[in-house]
């Protein structure tokens, strides 16, 4: 029985069926629209460090064959066949896409789907329409991403831009064709006579084609026979990003390259680059006055607006090397599009889509620092015996309701930020600790077991269920297995696996200072549970 996904759902594919050669189906359509399907290798940075994984009408498979293009069969207007047991350890993600080739939107789009086939059983199908999206000329339909084990995530987003711009997005670049050089015609040259026929070299007969094996994997219907190679495609030939490429000499009388970040033009050529490792000449050493943040004005610098001295008047300041203006200086900066619901842009800022998932977000008061598209907020209340609840524990939290279609930005005095996805377990986070998380998570007040601990911290939340929630801590934690010899500052620990059984241990005898060489370290919490549970400590106490 095929399992029906919405958009947003997720699961492992050991859960979805035992096998590993997989046919992936498409269908989607328009009057008058054309479609091109892709499918995207990408690395752990979800990039295309590799233009052999882009699998398209021009590149119908992978090198090793893992990811290969069948065509148009059993009603799909496209068809794959993935064998994820033979994928390089490098390819982390398989994003099967649809762009359009020509004018048109995909809200014109008729309902469509993208469906996966083992042993000839469909075993999972998410189903779409055009009218789920506007103005879009590509779709992000489903990905195969690995994450422990293979998993299958229904994604169903819309992107702006055609073929060219999702591959940009990815990463890769348009290698545009360069034009052909007309022939002139020359005298010819001299040659002697051609013979009639050359004469026969020697080799062997070639051996006749072997015929091609029928696919094992169980696709719905026989695979056709592969296509003749058909003349080059009218579009641009399309690569991923290799070695940069070589500046072109510059102009007689400009300098060879543009001035550094930060340098004034005009004061002459810069010095050619030191060999590697080698800093240049005045350089200051490694570690010290590191590039003043984004935003800010190193030291000495003229203040925002004015020209330094000497400067000529209206000369821009700051050029980057890769490039003069806006555009290349906030390059860096852009947002992150993944095609998932949850996405970190930062260290210390993250966006949530609400329209993956169709379920709201609650997050705590005041975290939105930006939103796009239509999204309510709302108050979210616990209700009188939550307020008494959270008044008595300490684990109350202050919570808006996220509700729309659109995107929303989330972050919290610069604290870093992790969004954890549960799958039906559980963790425990401290209230103080949570930013935002899924309504479809049930949290509830635990108490810790012990005979007292400062500051009344008793209890902790207990996240279960299916969905995402969002932990923020001050700085970069670190992640320790639970030991039967495992403790924790109170003050410092963040989050651990439900499963793990805590209790206070108090080394308490006489009053905290009460003595000189006092430790200062009095209550703990001791940590026990099965392998594979866990804990989670910041590198700061509250």
């Amino acid at each position: 029985m095929a399992r029906e996904f919405q958009r947003g759902h997720k699961a492992k594919v050991s859960d979805l069926t035992s096998g590993t050669d997989l046919y992936v189906g498409v269908q989607i359509a328009g009057p008058g629209l054309t479609f091109d399907i892709s499918c995207f290798g990408l690395d752990a940075d979800e990039q295309l460090s590799d233009d052999r994984y882009f699998i398209f009408f021009n590149q119908p498979k992978s090198p090793e064959e893992s990811i290969q293009l069948l065509g148009a069969q059993a009603g799909d207007t496209e068809s794959f066949r993935v064998t994820l047991d033979r994928i390089p350890a490098n390819i982390h993600k398989l994003s099967f896409t649809a762009t359009l080739d020509g004018a048109g939107h995909m809200s014109q789009a008729g309902p469509g789907y993208i469906r996966i086939v083992a042993g000839g059983e469909e075993v999972v199908k998410y189903a779409f329409t055009g009218s789920e999206f506007t103005t879009e000329r590509a779709v992000m339909l489903g990905d195969f991403y690995l994450k422990d084990v293979w998993r299958f995530a229904a994604v169903g987003q819309g992107f702006d831009g055609g073929l060219d711009a999702l591959l940009k997005n990815f990463g890769g670049e348009v290698a545009e064709e360069a034009p052909a050089v007309p022939s002139q015609d020359a005298p010819p040259a001299f040659a002697p006579p051609s013979q009639a026929s050359a004469p026969p070299a020697f080799g062997a007969p070639a051996a006749p084609p072997a015929p091609q094996p029928a696919p094992a994997f169980g696709a719905p219907t026989a695979p056709a026979p592969a296509p003749q190679q058909q003349p080059m495609h009218a579009a641009p030939t399309i690569a991923a990003p290799m070695a940069p490429a070589p500046q072109a000499p510059a102009p007689y009388g400009q300098p060879a390259q543009q001035p550094q970040f930060g340098q004034i033009p005009g004061q002459g050529a810069p010095p050619a680059a030191p060999p590697y490792g080698q800093q240049p000449p005045g350089a200051p050493p490694y570690g010290q006055q590191p590039p003043a943040p984004f935003g800010q004005q190193p030291p000495g610098a003229a203040p925002f607006g004015q020209q330094p001295p000497g400067m000529p008047h209206g000369v821009p300041q700051g050029v980057p090397a890769a490039g003069a203006g806006l555009q290349a200086a906030l390059q860096p900066y852009k947002e992150a599009a993944t095609g998932q619901r949850w996405t970190s842009q930062n260290q210390q800022l993250i966006r949530v889509d609400l329209t993956m998932g169709g379920m709201p977000v609650l997050a705590r008061q005041g975290s939105m620092v930006m939103y796009q598209g239509k999204v309510d907020f709302g108050y979210k209340g616990a209700g009188f015996a939550g307020r008494m609840v959270g008044n008595a524990t300490g684990q109350e939290m202050q919570l808006m309701r996220c509700t729309g279609r659109g995107q929303v930005f989330l972050a919290e005095e610069g604290a870093h930020l992790h969004p954890i996805e549960l799958q039906g377990d559980g963790i425990c986070v401290s209230a103080e600790n949570v930013l935002a998380f899924d309504e479809s998570l049930q949290y509830e007040v635990r108490r810790i077991e012990g005979h007292g601990i400062p500051g009344g911290a008793l209890f902790t939340m207990q996240f279960q269920g299916t969905g995402t929630v969002v932990v923020k801590t001050h700085g970069v934690p670190v992640v320790l297995p639970v030991t039967p010899t495992t403790f924790a500052d109170c003050n410092a620990v963040v989050a651990w696996s439900s499963a793990s059984q805590v209790i206070i241990s108090s080394q308490v005898r006489l009053r905290r200072n009460a003595y000189p060489g006092h430790s200062g370290e009095t209550v703990n919490l001791q940590f026990r549970g099965a392998p594979g549970n866990f804990i989670v400590v910041q590198p700061y106490e509250v």
